[in-house]
């Protein structure tokens, strides 16, 4: 691994060993892994006509001291009453940060508690979250514009639809995990992505969009795969799995076209094709610095991205509270080396199966097997998590729940 002296944000970059030393500075950060953190998105809808446009004017009122700066330049951007921090996607989608927590319980109890007073303050403008991975009512359609979105949809724009679907239509959720300590890094890189594709097809929510069936179990990722896989696709795979975490992560982020080039006017879009190599080695006008690779790196949406902490991007918004299963699943898995190692030995076989995943869900028996057997790994891990007896009774409710849904659609 190469390390870096501290650099600050305007730190000029001009060769690769600089900026692969930022990036094993600031993307992997090693320590005891113990905190959790759950990013959730939502498509938003009139509650008496989920197919109705809601514009960003309706959002911003909504909302209120709440409202994120790019919807309300004025606006303070006021956490929520547990901390959680609230912004705006392209399309209107709504999505709540929390800190990190290092207890599960208390990341669920306060994350329930800031989605209770932003559904307090949707109920009152006659607004509801939606409950799935993609807008099953409405076709895409802008309702935030900033100068990054408007670049992104051009670039998206030349290789097809699927960028304006992803940007304006599409709900995920995000766990965020510490990277571990240096020694466990890379099992914990690695399994966190041979989990995906049997954790995807288990909790695929996003079967219908625009009114009609999809064909996919989750046609969010259908949408993130047809974006461009320079910068979609895995970081880790099982052809790659040789390789330290803090390489290929660097060459992912250094062959990855841009999708921003920040300006002081309104487009912000990049020529065609020019990697961050390709600035590095002169290609545009003035050097990088660190705080353009930093800015590059947030435009780059593998299904595992790390950000000092690993952000696990591979699951659909769930319905309700739904999102708490997926987090516990989650979190059990990679409580210790040991159950770490043995998620391993389940998903290791299906690892590569990410496509098929979102195609067909649980519906591939090999990834259904995975599932079940993933689910039993976290039944066995979930004490662990010491949750209050009510909550940690509904999630192993759920959980067997769904690990026998897996079991009965691979028979």
């Amino acid at each position: 691994m190469v390390t870096s002296p501290e650099l600050d944000r305007t730190t000029v970059l001009r060769e690769s060993a600089a900026a692969e030393g930022h990036l094993a500075r600031i993307c992997f950060k090693t320590g005891p892994p113990t905190r959790t953190g759950v990013e959730i998105e939502w498509t938003l809808h009139d509650a008496a006509d989920p197919a109705r446009p809601v514009d960003g004017e309706r959002l911003r009122a909504a909302l209120g001291r709440h409202s994120p700066r790019t919807l309300d330049r004025a606006s303070p951007a006021a956490p929520l009453p547990h901390g959680g921090t609230v912004t705006v996607e392209p399309g209107g989608q709504l999505e709540i940060s929390t800190a990190p927590s290092p207890s599960i319980g208390t990341l669920i109890g306060a994350t329930d508690g800031d989605i209770a007073a932003l559904r307090s303050l949707l109920h009152a403008a006659g607004l509801v979250l939606g409950q799935s991975g993609i807008d099953p009512h409405r076709a895409p359609r802008p309702v935030v514009e900033t100068p990054r979105y408007r670049a992104m949809r051009h670039v998206f724009d030349r290789r097809g639809p699927a960028g304006r679907t992803m940007m304006y239509s599409t709900a995920g959720l995000q766990v965020c995990v510490d990277a571990g300590e240096p020694e466990q890094l890379t099992a914990r890189w690695a399994a966190v992505h041979e989990v995906g594709p049997p954790l995807l097809a288990a909790f695929a929510t996003a079967r219908r969009h625009a009114g009609r069936r999809t064909g996919w179990a989750s046609a969010r990722m259908a949408a993130w795969y047809a974006i461009d896989p320079a910068r979609t696709r895995p970081v880790w795979t099982p052809q790659t799995a040789a390789v330290d975490p803090v390489s290929a992560w660097t060459g992912y982020v250094l062959t990855a076209p841009l999708l921003c080039l920040r300006a002081d006017g309104a487009d912000w879009t990049p020529p065609p094709g020019v990697t961050f190599a390709d600035w590095l080695d002169g290609a545009l006008p003035r050097p990088p610095t660190t705080d353009d690779l930093d800015y590059h790196v947030s435009t780059l949406f593998p299904p595992v991205r790390p950000r000092g902490y690993l952000e696990l991007r591979y699951l659909d918004t769930q319905p309700g509270r739904g999102w708490t299963v997926p987090l516990a699943v989650l979190a059990a898995l990679l409580a210790d080396p040991a159950t770490v190692a043995s998620a391993r030995t389940v998903a290791g076989p299906v690892a590569h199966r990410w496509h098929s995943a979102a195609r067909e869900g649980l519906r591939d028996g090999a990834l259904a097997v995975a599932a079940a057997d993933l689910f039993d790994l976290a039944l066995a891990g979930l004490p662990r998590l010491d949750l209050p007896t009510a909550l940690h009774d509904d999630i192993d409710r759920a959980v067997r729940r769904r690990r026998d849904a897996a079991g009965r659609s691979h028979r």
